[in-house]
């Protein structure tokens, strides 16, 4: 009887678990406006996931740098006047589309279905980032568990140093005086006979810091080129899985989920930046890198060239993830009256502000430790990589309880990566749904954990010897040119296609009536403004492409060939879909192109309450939905 009884009572137990969870999910579905998608559960959920997405590693490692190269405080002027011209009208744009139709970055193009291949080029780039990206955070990962030591193990010239080690410059030869003369001898010779080196004629040899060889001979064990894959690294391999595995964890009931992680992973990472700022600016040498980032340095003149203000429109464009897809995904889950001009604001705002103030945390140990290396604070500025798992580590160890800074530092790092991956996996998932609605609400967790099993098994080659040289070729080709064309085509299309005023009228349904004034200065920008410096950026960015490299190393021909592959492969879709519409279509050549240039059937507000008379013509996407095969093809087709 008792041994009977435990299973019973185990099952029932089970199913008690089951039922309670089955309730839950239910009560949050019956609270959302629309319940076949989902809602996000509070406006908190949804402003902290846009903030995550767009506050990401480059507002830590690149615009920092960038404010300094480009004549410091002086930079803020094309930098603010970039987000006010080209990154707030972009996103705004791209909020009120999601908010609007309540779809992806693939089944929004129901608005204008020739470009609808725009929204697969972003999808599949953002499948493309995510993979590097993830990369990256591993990297943060290890160095995280590394500093779990009482001496950082950058700290010195350990065993796994070279003679090129050292943490001090080494004098190699020099000029010298003696008996009246002038010799060039080395500098041995010059200490063993008490002469006094001549000042400028001192020559140093060529030596890395213990940060720059732990960086290359231990956490990547980095080989010497692309063609030399080597092997896996276990340790990294292991770190890109936990990474994958706190992805999969934190989006396995979607937006319910990830909306509520977002409250830590988006706002401790201020935290942190708060407690290195203070701990930075009491550091002896905190105010010259201060200075060298937005002080005496700050050099109106550097206006003047045209390299400035590339800079800060490309900074902008890719710092606020417009064109990525992520934005209309998150957006979609808006309610449909959500205010989604106030929500760009404050996110644009959140993210310009964001980047100044982590300068000021990011400059204030770079001062120091120029100051303790007794060299001027421009020799230990770098930018990417360089500044993220060299210069700052560098700058960390010298500090007192150096584990604990280190701790934080790259804590902070894992946690903006993470916010960012969060929102690019969503995208690829709301792809999905929006398929099959039907089978990704029963299907979630497993088709969640499949994404993130293929996206980890294709980044393996990233934890390669050779995986540094995989992860800046991604990102040299894919988040670069597609991105731009994404958003020259997408800005095109909807303004001077669709119709811009009447994509106004689409967002006064949500916001409500506003004045012509208004609307003046988003008409400015979305007719004439935004498109001419995107396609500037764009023809800039053409001019001036070089072929990759890593630092001195230069990649192989046919490494630059993959490149060029994986670029194409990404934007090959959008003409390819654009044939597809067109030879669907009925009528000669000119009548087919112009079907294809008008709203499908289908689009308009996802709810018909929310329809109006505008839209009452709509056909319902959940009756058509009802009878749909779940394939790629059904979103094109």
């Amino acid at each position: 009887m008792g041994m009977l009884s435990l299973p019973g009572f185990l099952s029932c137990g089970k199913k008690k678990d089951f039922n309670l969870t089955h309730e839950k999910d239910s009560e949050s579905r019956d609270s959302d406006e629309n319940s076949e998608r989902g809602n996000w559960s509070s406006k908190g959920d949804y402003l902290l996931s846009m903030v995550g997405y767009a506050v990401g590693l480059g507002n830590v490692w690149r615009f920092p740098y960038l404010t300094y190269q480009n004549g410091g405080g002086a930079f803020l002027i094309p930098y603010t006047l970039m987000l006010a011209l080209a990154g707030l009208p972009l996103f705004f744009l791209e909020c009120s589309l999601g908010q609007f139709g309540s779809l992806g970055p693939v089944s929004i193009w129901r608005i204008l279905p020739l470009f609808q291949g725009v929204g697969i080029t972003m999808v599949i780039i953002s499948a493309f980032v995510t993979i590097y990206y993830n990369v990256i955070i591993a990297y943060a990962l290890y160095y995280l568990f590394a500093s779990f030591q009482k001496v950082l193990p950058w700290s010195d010239c350990f065993s796994w140093a070279d003679e090129f080690c050292s943490k001090t410059q080494i004098v190699s030869d020099c000029n010298a005086t003696m008996r009246g003369q002038i010799i060039h001898a080395n500098y041995s010779y010059i200490v063993s006979n008490n002469l006094t080196c001549i000042n400028g004629t001192i020559n140093y040899k060529p030596v890395q810091f213990p940060s720059e060889q732990y960086w290359n001979k231990v956490a990547l064990q980095r080989s010497s080129g692309l063609e030399d894959t080597g092997r896996v690294v276990w340790y990294l391999a292991l770190c890109l899985l936990l990474s994958w595995t706190i992805v999969g964890a934190a989006l396995f009931k979607g937006i319910k989920s990830s909306g509520k992680v977002v409250y830590f992973t988006a706002l401790f990472p201020y935290v942190i930046l708060l407690i290195l700022l203070v701990r930075g600016a009491t550091l002896e040498g905190a105010m010259d890198g201060i200075e060298y980032y937005i002080g005496r340095q700050s050099n109106i003149t550097k206006l003047m060239e045209a390299e400035v203000w590339k800079d800060a429109a490309t900074q902008i464009f890719y710092s606020l993830s417009v064109a990525w897809g992520g934005l209309v995904a998150l957006s979609s889950y808006n309610k449909f009256h959500n205010n989604c001009y106030s929500d760009a604001i404050i996110v644009c705002v959140t993210n310009c502000v964001t980047s100044v103030f982590a300068g000021f945390a990011i400059f204030s140990i770079l001062g120091h430790m120029a100051f303790v290396s007794k060299r001027p604070v421009s020799e230990v500025v770098d930018s990417g990589f360089e500044l993220a798992f060299v210069a700052y580590p560098e700058a960390l160890s010298k500090l007192p309880v150096s584990p604990l800074w280190s701790f934080l530092f790259f804590f902070m790092l894992l946690l903006l990566g993470l916010d960012s991956q969060f929102a690019s996996i969503e995208t690829l998932t709301t792809t999905i749904q929006d398929i099959s609605p039907r089978v990704m609400r029963k299907l979630r967790l497993p088709i969640t954990i499949g994404l993130c099993t293929v996206l980890f098994f294709l980044g393996l080659v990233c934890v390669t010897q050779a995986g540094i040289y995989w992860v800046n070729l991604i990102d040299h080709f894919c988040a670069g040119w597609g991105i731009l064309i994404s958003a020259v085509l997408e800005i095109i299309g909807i303004v001077y296609i669709y119709g811009g005023n009447r994509f106004i009228e689409d967002i006064e349904m949500m916001i409500g009536k506003k004045s012509f004034y208004f609307w003046l200065w988003w008409r400015m920008c979305w007719f004439f403004i935004t498109p001419v410096l995107l396609m500037a950026i764009l023809v800039w960015s053409l001019i001036t492409f070089s072929n990759p490299t890593y630092g001195s190393v230069l990649y192989p021909t046919w490494g630059t060939a993959v490149g060029w592959c994986m670029i194409i492969f990404c934007v090959i879709w959008i003409p390819i879909v654009a044939i597809i519409k067109i030879v669907k279509a009925e009528g000669n050549l000119i009548q087919r192109i112009v079907s294809c240039c008008r709203p499908a059937a289908n689009w308009g507000p996802y709810l018909e309450i929310h329809r109006g008379e505008r839209y009452s013509h709509v056909v319902d996407p959940k009756k058509e939905k009802e009878h749909e095969i779940p394939t790629v093809s059904a979103i094109i087709y």
